[in-house]
């Protein structure tokens, strides 16, 4: 399975991205995961977003900060992988595509991130370490992660 990747700020995304964005954010973070929260925060417009499509549909997603737009420094959040394809290593491509546009955009290469505990052998597969103790984020456990 072959992904077309884009990155584009908000206000290039067109309606229907930006609903099948919101579509598979929601039908992961808030549906399969069963956590009521917020997922529109506020925080979209100010991200780069990253995403892949195959057959005309959004499988993965992420969202791309500069420092100090979320953390202080560069930041990966809202990474999602469509279920259907979860077993095909896109996560991977997914996250290489965005420590890239991190790269590229920002010009940074020290990121941080808010990864849910059960990913942290994904993340530190490529290159972030453990910065602090676990913690619940809308009463999931989460730990914070970096790359310098």
């Amino acid at each position: 399975m072959l992904l077309k990747w884009e990155i584009k700020r908000f206000e290039a995304l067109s309606l229907n991205e930006l609903y099948q964005i919101l579509h598979l954010r929601s039908e992961v973070f808030v549906v399969e995961q069963n956590c009521v929260y917020q997922d529109i925060d506020g925080k979209d417009q100010k991200a780069l977003h990253v995403f892949g499509i195959y057959e005309g549909k959004i499988l993965a997603y992420a969202r791309l900060f500069k420092p100090k737009d979320y953390f202080k420094k560069a930041s990966i959040g809202r990474v999602v992988v469509d279920q259907s394809c979860r077993d095909k290593k896109i996560g991977h491509i997914l996250l290489r595509e965005s420590i890239d546009g991190i790269r590229e955009h920002f010009g940074e290469s020290q990121i941080t991130i808010s990864a849910q505990l059960y990913l942290k052998k994904f993340y530190e597969s490529h290159g972030f370490i453990q910065t602090s103790e676990m913690y619940l984020e809308d009463d999931i456990p989460h730990i914070e992660m970096k790359i310098e």
